[in-house]
């Protein structure tokens, strides 16, 4: 199995990649800096937004399972639900009209 990099690097590399494909990218909630699952909203700037929740797969590679499009309302509510059961969850927030998530392209080494 390949490293993993702590989720306080991992949120701040996908920031920054989605800042370079002119993006707007924020943390908005930081969770526990060595362990805590890492949420992505993905917001289309007409209402809807996608989130974006990690699983392993069977290699221990992560995949992102999206939920959505829906009501951007709605997605914020699951987050929320998630937080009250899992206080360490970090939750990054990308604003793109196009709905790049930039999760498909590698942050951690090769």
């Amino acid at each position: 199995m390949m490293p993993v990099l702590k989720p306080s690097i991992w949120v701040y590399a996908l920031i920054r990649r989605a800042e370079i494909g002119a993006a707007f990218a924020a943390l908005v909630r930081k969770g526990d800096p060595d362990g805590g699952a890492v949420l992505v909203k993905v917001c289309t700037l007409d209402g809807q937004a996608i989130l974006y929740r990690p699983i392993r797969n069977f290699d221990g590679e992560r995949v992102w399972l999206p939920k959505g499009p829906i009501c951007e309302r709605e997605i914020d509510q699951l987050i929320g639900k998630r937080v009250k059961t899992d206080p360490d969850v970090w939750v990054v927030e990308i604003e793109d009209k196009q709905g790049r998530h930039f999760l498909s392209e590698p942050v951690e080494a090769q």
